[in-house]
């Protein structure tokens, strides 16, 4: 947990009645796991062997700790000056069935700093006792076994979630789903790598039965196959981990700042009848439907003398060229009464924005300003036209078609992030997608040297393995020889 801003917390030589001395050098943390600021009900999280001293100092426990995962109203009080500081609950969670596998309590006391801060320094007092450092309770987890580095991840991902996708991702994440999935792949492949070494090492005196290297020639292909498929994800899981981005972009006046101000439903851009009011780009964040993004009103597009607004244009393709998914605005007033004449101004405005057209979406502003009759003209017989996206006529100024729009916008990011819920677990991590990268060229080199150089083949299992146990957090070369003897009789 992060104590950044928090008073410091001297630890003092004074000592409860009771505590054994050994405890007064013993490494155990303390820290507000709820947050700062005024609040309900705070909860402090000791963990480490001095944590049953924490409780009988402070809770008043003199004889018996209270029952384990047991909440037992009691006075906090001071050990120095056994002052009563607030009125709480108590919980005692001994190892190794705690978050992070050793003796830990907790407190759940009320919320105000004043109390919190009481509290916290009181802690500091009792020796052996020290305030945490950033994410120590969960380095401590993992470095219990009571979490892999996936879940760890996970975890802070479900911490920092602001929308529905992203707190059941991570919460999958979380489950250790992902986790066991690359620990499923790296079993597979150090029993590929133990099955390589011993008949590297031993079939010269014939301990090794026949087909040992074809299962293996098997298990790497599939493997690969699978981290392969994996990796074609299109990055759904790290686009919903980090935020759709979302770029509004098109010609100056056409209504990029009213669309991104309907949008996220607060003045967010200036909005003016001059054109280039816009010079910098403007980012609000969205949840949309339960999906993030980050949406960006830009520059309008056109040749400009003005230094500042040629920046700004610059600033708009550059967007333009690293979003996920683009909103092309159009003043409907601009285009022709032919519909064969406004789709070809459509295409060559699309072209002046964007090289790609694949993940845009056409939208043509102040249909307001159209008369009846040419608006649900070009409303039906543009959407069939080949060569453009799908058509969105909206008046910002109105909410005509907003609605609909907003329908198939969420449908897009959703269509981008993929469902969390179902299907394979994505990747949410670029940390992952290296490992895994690196993982799959590995397996390639084994089988490149498969028929020339063994040894080299199964140095690229290895890599392999290592690379996986990045993502996971276990590696290790004891684990290879635990295969070795179960799998052969070797020595016998």
């Amino acid at each position: 947990m992060n104590n950044r801003g928090a008073p410091p917390y001297r630890l003092l030589s004074s000592t409860c009645d009771g505590a054994p001395a050994a405890l007064a050098d013993a490494d155990t943390i303390f820290a507000l796991s709820s947050g700062h600021g005024r609040c309900g009900v705070a909860v402090v999280r000791v963990s480490g062997p001095a944590s049953a001293t924490a409780l009988r100092c402070m809770a008043g426990f003199t004889q018996r700790l209270p029952p384990p995962r047991t909440a037992l109203l009691r006075s906090i009080t001071d050990p120095r000056s056994t002052e009563v500081l607030d009125r709480g609950l108590v919980l005692w969670f001994p190892a190794p069935r705690s978050f992070s596998g050793e003796d830990s309590v907790e407190f759940h006391i009320h919320g105000g700093p004043a109390v919190v801060t009481a509290v916290l320094q009181a802690l500091g007092s009792v020796p052996g006792l020290r305030p945490a450092e950033a994410g120590e309770f969960t380095r401590r987890a993992f470095q219990a076994g009571k979490l892999g580095l996936t879940e760890v991840e996970g975890l802070g991902d479900l911490i920092h979630a602001e929308t529905e996708a992203q707190r059941r991702q991570a919460l999958r994440q979380m489950s250790g789903e992902l986790g066991r999935l690359y620990q499923d792949w790296s079993d597979r492949l150090k029993r590929c790598l133990a099955h390589v070494e011993a008949f590297i090492d031993f079939s010269e005196d014939e301990l090794i039965e026949d087909g040992v290297l074809n299962r293996v020639d098997v298990s790497v292909c599939d493997l690969q196959a699978e981290i392969e498929r994996h990796l074609k994800d299109e990055r759904r899981g790290e686009r919903l981990r980090s935020g759709v981005q979302v770029v509004i972009a098109g010609a100056t006046n056409a209504g990029k700042s009213s669309l991104l101000n309907k949008l996220c439903q607060r003045p967010a851009a200036i909005v003016s009848p001059i054109a280039g009011t816009t010079r910098d780009v403007v980012e609000t964040a969205l949840d949309l439907g339960g999906f993030p993004v980050l949406l960006s009103d830009t520059a309008g597009l056109r040749d400009s003398s003005d230094l500042v607004e040629r920046e700004g244009v610059r600033r708009a393709r550059e967007r333009v060229e690293q979003a996920d998914l683009t909103l092309v605005v159009v003043d409907s007033a601009h285009l022709p009464s032919e519909v064969d004449r406004a789709a070809a101004f459509l295409r060559e405005h699309l072209r002046s924005v964007l090289p790609d057209t694949d993940r845009c979406l056409l939208v043509l502003n102040k249909a307001d300003l159209l008369p009846e009759k040419q608006r649900q003209k070009l409303d039906t017989e543009l959407r069939g036209v080949s060569g453009l996206p799908a058509v969105h006529l909206i008046s910002c100024q109105t909410n005509e078609g907003l609605k609909d729009f907003l329908t198939v916008l969420h449908s897009s990011v959703k269509t981008l992030c993929g469902d969390p819920l179902f299907g394979a677990p994505t990747l949410t991590q670029a940390r992952h997608r290296a490992h895994l990268q690196r993982c799959a060229a590995a397996l390639a080199q084994y089988q490149r040297y498969r028929d020339t150089d063994l040894a080299l083949a199964a140095e690229g299992v290895r890599l392999a393995v290592t690379s996986l146990g990045r993502i996971t957090g276990r590696v290790g070369a004891e684990e290879i020889l635990d295969i070795i003897f179960k799998d052969f009789c070797i020595g016998k």
